[in-house]
């Protein structure tokens, strides 16, 4: 059973769906609120913020793209699971891309919901035991760039640059291993584990947006490079010929 200290809040127009993941998500122990469109989000986030957000991307008013975006643009954390009927790869790929860390398309298995629900708490869970033990001098610097290990934040100057939970361990493994080349499946085992089901193409996503945030120019990376047929190196110097 989950601590029931764990709040989750779902916002999601279907009753139905509302109603049985309500039943089934507070019998394994999760205090669980629920709102049919996301029109209360900001007050409820003031008021009683969750440990996660399960978002349905096709709302009525403000879809969940918009609310995710807005989310994140605050360089809010909070952890988000993004639900939709619409199970192609652009829907994924645009849900991750807005920060999302998980996407699940309908019809799902309340069991596979409640998987995912739990790697990203348990990713989420173990921040403060992992800060507490890091040196706080573990901090990796890149041009104007400082990734804060302690903090799990990056910095650009005094000015942080929002990521994800998904993103920062990633890019915090490229970091910790500059000029070595890294396949898919490594960076997946070493950013989220073992037990962590992602999507076939969640790398490459969670790699587009990071060049977004620290590339001069995403569609010519510096940084973080393409290794073809293979994966990714990080270069923290930013030279353009891949090793």
């Amino acid at each position: 059973m989950t601590s029931p200290s764990r709040r989750l809040l779902l916002i999601d127009d279907d009753a139905r769906i509302r109603e049985l993941l309500t039943r089934y998500l507070t019998e394994q122990g999760f205090d669980v609120d629920v709102y049919a469109d996301a029109s209360q989000l900001e007050k409820r986030l003031q008021q009683r913020r969750p440990h996660l957000l399960i978002l349905d991307l096709m709302l009525p008013g403000e879809d969940g793209l918009s609310v995710c975006r807005k989310i994140r643009a605050r360089n809010d954390n909070l952890p988000i699971i993004m639900l939709t009927a619409r199970g192609d790869d652009v829907d994924r790929i645009i849900g991750l891309e807005m920060g999302a860390d998980d996407y699940l398309p309908k019809p799902f298995n309340p069991r596979e919901l409640l998987a995912r629900i739990q790697a990203v708490l348990r990713r989420q869970g173990e921040v403060p035991a992992l800060a507490a033990a890091l040196d706080p001098e573990e901090v990796y610097v890149f041009a104007d760039y400082r990734l804060d290990a302690g903090q799990r934040k990056l910095f650009r100057g005094e000015v942080e640059v929002p990521l994800s939970q998904a993103e920062f361990s990633l890019l915090k493994v490229l970091a910790m291993h500059p000029r070595h080349p890294l396949s898919r499946e490594r960076l997946l085992e070493l950013s989220r584990g073992r037990e962590f089901e992602a999507f076939d193409r969640s790398v490459d996503v969670q790699i587009s947006r990071l060049r977004k945030l620290i590339e001069a120019d995403p569609s010519q990376p510096g940084f973080i490079q393409t290794v073809w047929g293979f994966g990714y190196v990080f270069v923290p110097d930013g030279a353009t010929t891949t090793p």
